[in-house]
């Protein structure tokens, strides 16, 4: 009797064990027996082989049988019937980035209503806006707050939306997407049960030779994780600038305690949580780097260097997930603002200056902030004495 695996051309006696081999490894079992680095040549190649070879010997022992009788259940030809690396491996790996991409989409949008409801808390303490570094404008500490979390929103909608394209696969085109090897309806069939399997709207890839060395999603989908990362980092860089000092800086923030900053000077405190989220940063730049010339790198009917791409997208995503997590329960969740620090700088700036211009003039209002700020002067007290 032949089963619907493999097009009709597998027999169900050996399907259903290749079926129960999958499922288990699937489930997490026989990870020791992935031994193949991820930096391979063959675009996945040696890692599909190695795939096919434990699916085989794990089916050969359920049927009885000893490890290496490939006689009776091979590798190639039956584990892998209808199926070349270079569909196989390269659909797994797309759904794989969409699965990861869920769970970072996930801790980013916890980080951005922790955010927002500390913008809330403190929505009405009023403090110094600064462009360029120097005195721009009066603004509140929730205001600024706000949007941070506004930024990193926008990422949770981008995030939320472009992964589909990883439901786009290629199976059944085999090795170059001519489907040599499969046989016909193989392919239907297969991307059915896929979407089927995993629940998802997958869908045939339109053009199936494009879809063989085609890396411009990963491309794509880099560039997000990189924007992503560029964010996060600015709003490390504000906090750090914010929280500085505390005497001898800006001293408006304060960020939770988390370790001694220093193991000479005594009472010093470091900013070492949005300092580790930096450094995330950085990493996820440099794996933006890797994913282009990996991606530009392909020839002709295959990208060879799909291993690389799909291991930098890993690292990046598995990455940002932990640090954002790291940074909201450690850091953000426990923001505080000195109420009284931020109005000192707000009252000692030329910030009201701007405000004044409306009704004095710039000229006028810009003579009274250089007047402040040559004799130690807040706002108030300058206009006083030029009034006078």
């Amino acid at each position: 009797m032949q089963s619907q695996c493999g097009g009709g051309l597998l027999r169900k006696e050996l399907a259903a064990p290749i079926s129960q081999a999958c499922t288990e490894i699937a489930r997490g079992r026989f990870a020791e027996q992935f031994v193949v680095d991820i930096y391979q040549g063959g675009a996945g190649t040696s890692t599909n082989m190695n795939m096919n070879e434990v699916i085989a010997n794990r089916a050969l022992l359920l049927l009885g049988k000893k490890p290496g009788d490939y006689a009776t259940v091979d590798p190639l030809g039956h584990v892998n019937l209808s199926q070349s690396t270079n569909d196989c491996y390269a659909s797994a790996v797309r759904l794989a980035t969409y699965a990861l991409n869920a769970g970072l989409v996930v801790v980013l949008d916890e980080l951005v209503k922790s955010l927002a409801r500390k913008a809330d808390e403190y929505s009405d303490i009023p403090k110094l806006g600064r462009t360029q570094l120097q005195d721009a404008v009066p603004m509140t500490v929730g205001a600024e707050l706000g949007a941070f979390a506004a930024t990193l929103r926008e990422d949770v909608l981008r995030l939320s939306e472009l992964p589909d394209m990883f439901l786009e696969i290629n199976l059944g085109g085999t090795a170059i997407g001519s489907g040599v090897g499969a046989k016909p309806g193989y392919r239907d069939h297969i991307v059915d049960a896929v979407a089927a399997e995993f629940n998802l709207p997958v869908r045939a890839a339109d053009n199936l030779y494009e879809a063989s060395w085609d890396m411009g999603s990963f491309v794509l989908y880099s560039g997000l994780l990189k924007r992503l990362a560029v964010k996060l980092s600015k709003l490390a860089n504000d906090l750090r600038l914010l929280t500085s000092g505390p005497r001898g800086g800006f001293g408006e923030v304060l960020l939770p305690e988390r370790q001694a900053g220093s193991s000479l000077m005594p009472g010093k405190i470091n900013p070492v949580i949005p300092e580790a989220l930096n450094q995330v940063a950085f990493r996820v730049f440099g794996l933006d780097t890797s994913i282009t010339f990996a991606a530009e790198a392909g020839q002709l009917q295959l990208n060879a260097f799909e291993p690389l791409i799909f291991l930098s997208i890993h690292e990046a995503v598995t990455l940002l997930s932990a640090a954002i997590t790291m940074f909201r329960v450690n850091c953000a969740e426990g923001i505080q603002v000195d109420a009284q620090q931020c109005r000192e700088r707000l009252e000692s700036s030329a910030a009201s200056a701007t405000e004044a211009a409306q009704s004095l003039g710039y000229t006028e209002a810009a003579k009274i902030a250089r007047i402040a700020a040559a004799n130690g002067m807040n706002w108030s007290e300058a206009l006083q004495n030029r009034q006078s």
